[in-house]
């Protein structure tokens, strides 16, 4: 198999019980499948249903049927269906499990008696299982605020064990095995952090701030218990908010430097990622693309206001998209700012969209648009862009790393980006 379109990845994969193989062609909004069955691997790869634009699946089996997770029909937030292994084709297409607005379906693992998905609601994630005999669901529980969780199906498709990895910004990495008939976990592995740590030392809360059109913003952060919270605390604020790419409440022990010297760590889950559904993901691209800086503004502004830091001690933190977004909130709100620390980042997004001749920048279109054919693409980049927006005004101190040999944002960005902000301090 060869892919034609210059804009589209290729990926291979089995389905859980290694039955076919899988040849995933996709882009960003865009996603087509073919399958071989393993048992006559020099078959010609067939189709399960043609591309069409904006609309993805992706392929599991379960015996009789293929299982699909899509987003089709209208399903923005994805649906799943079933179709004859014999006949995939769309018209065969029955739903299973319902789309629900704002309930992201995420993934999907067919085990032999059992169905796993992995969905996320309003910035957590849940794993919901379904026993193929009674068809009864049920979800497997947590209890704190804010979470991350990740599932480790293994090689095995006959059998009733799940394998999931649980964390929460003050838990470390836990492995556990889930009984999916029992409903009973056992502890398999907890990460270990060598310099010891003591979760009751933190407090991990989620907040929601109000954007500028009434959207509510959910904000993980974590603080010392002994950090008071009456605006004195410095803050370092990240966010991402492209690509769909959510942030996780997870673990990381790099935090705890700041943290144990009395940071609060915040993460912005601004509109750009697909915390709260793919609308969350469509309002903060192409032509709602500021929605995403606007977002991390309204989560400074909501941490002032409730004393977890105060103007000019908030420090925002991104890399790649997400330095475009640190760029973008400098420009727009200099004076929220003690710092900033921009990871590679993308912030001559103007001049690279314009330059099909870069490799990635064809496949950027559908997330930023394309400036060099639609004028109105070209005026909404160029509105935010950081490196156009530069200006004669008071910047706070700026730590900006760059890639000499970055792929994705080449060097020259944050070089020129430096340059500009150098002349206009």
């Amino acid at each position: 198999y060869a892919e034609a379109d210059p804009g589209f990845f290729v990926s291979v994969d089995t389905t859980q019980s290694d039955r076919f193989i899988l040849i995933h062609a996709h882009d960003h909004a865009t996603s087509e499948t073919r399958v071989i069955d393993s048992a006559t691997p020099w078959d010609a790869p067939r189709l399960i249903a043609e591309r069409v634009e904006g609309q993805e699946y992706s392929v599991e089996d379960d015996g009789e049927y293929f299982v699909l997770m899509t987003n089709a029909d209208g399903a923005e937030d994805f649906k799943m269906v079933r179709t004859p292994i014999a006949t995939p084709a769309r018209e065969h297409w029955q739903t299973i499990v319902e789309h629900v607005p704002g309930r992201l379906l995420l993934d999907h693992v067919e085990f032999a008696g059992f169905r796993v998905r992995m969905e996320r609601a309003d910035a957590l994630p849940r794993i919901v299982i379904t026993d193929k005999t009674s068809g009864e669901d049920h979800a497997i529980r947590f209890d704190a605020e804010a979470y991350s969780l990740g599932i480790a199906p293994g090689y095995e498709h006959d059998t009733s064990t799940l394998r999931f990895i649980y964390s929460a910004p003050n838990t470390p990495d836990e492995t556990y095995d889930y009984d999916m008939a029992t409903r009973e976990r056992q502890l398999r592995k907890r990460r270990a952090v060598p310099s010891g740590f003591d979760p009751r030392a933190y407090v991990v809360r989620r907040l929601h701030a109000t954007a500028a059109d009434g959207a509510q913003v959910p904000v993980t952060l974590i603080h010392h218990v002994d950090t008071p919270i009456d605006g004195s605390a410095p803050c370092l604020l990240h966010g991402y908010g492209a690509y769909g790419i959510s942030e996780a409440a997870a673990f990381s022990s790099s935090r705890f430097s700041l943290i144990d010297r009395g940071f609060v760590h915040a993460t912005a889950h601004v509109r750009g990622g697909k915390e709260c559904g793919y609308r969350w993901y469509a309002n903060g691209k192409l032509v709602h693309k500021p929605n995403t800086f606007s977002d991390f503004i309204a989560v400074a502004e909501h941490l002032v206001a409730t004393g977890y830091s105060a103007a000019g001690r908030l420090v925002p933190h991104g890399g790649s998209a997400g330095g475009m977004l640190v760029g973008a909130v400098l420009n727009q709100r200099p004076d929220l700012w003690g710092a900033a620390i921009a990871d590679v980042p993308f912030v001559d997004v103007l001049n690279t969209m314009m330059d099909d001749s870069l490799p990635l920048t064809p496949p950027e279109w559908p997330e930023w648009g394309n400036p060099r054919d639609d004028v109105a693409a070209f005026e909404t980049i160029r509105s935010y862009c950081p490196y156009q927006n530069v200006q004669a005004q008071t910047y706070p101190p700026i730590l900006a790393i760059a890639g000499v040999s970055d792929p994705r944002v080449p060097y020259w960005e944050p070089a020129k980006w430096v340059a500009k902000l150098r002349a206009h301090k």
